[in-house]
């Protein structure tokens, strides 16, 4: 008799484990690059103070200020920071208000209060009552008889404070026109910077574009540029702008567009040789026989493998910025007068030799923004360099 077949008891099968989930954004290259980065820690944290000092520089205005951040006057709040308000409101008759004035001070106090900022001088405001000559050293060098008669002047005898105590604290000095050290050089940092970047950027731009243009095409186009390239990197920028200066009166987009006209060129030799590198690669051609236009094989197949190149020179193009502005000021030929300008603070420096404190300031300060960017140019280069690794 055949026996019956059974059927086999079913085996359970395990449940297949959950997907992981996909993370949209930085691609697997883009994510060790930025790894690589973190892990240069000299590198990194320059990068991390250097975006934290400009990042409070921004914030100037409320930090180095002769205006009070916030007033209540009459049961009124009023912000003279960010809104002009007429003399006449405090009782006064001149257009605008000095709230560093005596009689303003004490209208403000009899009948409300005032917030000031940390330092309570902005980059141009003229000091009265200094204990010496200007330019006039930190508060915190002088002895209490150097700031006796200043403190009596400035109050300190009704207040029961003798000495530097009965002043307000200048931490850096003065300068020759009795303006705030310190207050200018927060200033200064910040014009710097984004001069700098503005015209690091916009000359990046027409560098990677006319590089692009010579790589691709080749030829003619590719040798007419070139030669006048090589003419106009040949024109001393120095003196073309001594000459503008002597009929337009400099200025920060005069300066700027003078040297973005010279400052393109600085990247146009990079991108032109990946340009012409990679043009003839496989995927390129392929680009060419599906029909694709000239534009978007370069803006989507060729210049992101430029952009690599590109971003690795950035940081050493913005520093190279910053040191030319610096170094017109300092000659006389970059900022209007009485701008906040780090090349000024030197050239006091160098015209007052009796106030260390000048020259000392301002290149500590140059040394020190300068350092943090190579450090940081130089962890961005290793990034996008596929031999460095890092523990």
């Amino acid at each position: 008799m055949n026996e019956i077949a059974r059927p086999a008891e079913a085996v359970p099968v395990p449940a297949p484990p959950p997907l992981a989930p996909v993370v949209r954004g930085l691609s697997p290259l883009n994510r060790r690059r930025l790894s690589n980065f973190r892990r240069n820690r000299l590198g990194f944290w320059s990068f991390v103070v250097f975006v934290g000092l400009f990042g409070l520089s921004l914030f100037a205005e409320s930090i180095a200020n002769d205006r009070p951040l916030v007033v209540s006057y009459k049961g009124e709040i009023l912000f003279p920071v960010l809104i002009d308000y007429p003399d006449e409101k405090f009782g006064g008759f001149y257009a605008r208000p000095n709230y560093r004035s005596a009689e303003t001070r004490k209208e403000i106090a009899d009948h409300g209060w005032a917030v000031w900022p940390p330092i309570p001088y902005s980059y141009d405001t003229i000091i009265d009552g200094l204990p010496t000559p200007s330019p006039s050293p930190p508060t915190w060098m002088l002895t209490d008889e150097q700031c006796q008669a200043a403190a009596k002047q400035n109050g300190a005898a009704t207040t029961g404070r003798e000495g530097c105590e009965g002043l307000e604290m200048h931490w850096l000095g003065t300068d020759n026109t009795t303006r705030d050290v310190l207050a200018r050089v927060i200033y200064g940092f910040r014009i710097s910077v984004l001069f700098g970047l503005i015209l690091a950027l916009v000359s990046s731009v027409i560098g990677v574009i006319a590089g692009a243009v010579q790589g691709y095409f080749g030829g003619w186009v590719d040798l007419s540029l070139q030669r006048f390239i090589e003419v106009w990197s040949g024109i001393p920028t120095l003196y073309l702008i001594i000459i503008i200066s002597a009929f337009i009166a400099p200025g920060f987009f005069v300066l700027l567009g003078i040297l973005l006209l010279f400052s393109w060129v600085a990247l146009v030799g990079v991108v032109r040789a990946e340009f012409l590198r990679a043009r003839n690669f496989e995927y390129v051609r392929a680009a060419r026989a599906l029909g694709l236009s000239n534009i978007r094989i370069m803006s989507r197949h060729l210049l992101p493998n430029a952009m690599v190149a590109t971003l690795t020179f950035m940081p050493f193009i913005l520093n190279g910025s910053i040191g030319t502005l610096t170094s017109l000021d300092f000659l006389g030929f970059g900022l209007p007068p009485g701008s906040a300008s780090l090349g000024e603070l030197l050239a006091q420096g160098k015209d007052n030799i009796q106030a260390p404190w000048l020259g000392l300031t301002g290149f500590f300060v140059v040394a020190v923004m300068l350092s943090l960017l190579i450090f940081a140019g130089e962890a961005v280069r290793d990034a996008f360099d596929p031999r460095k690794t890092f523990k």
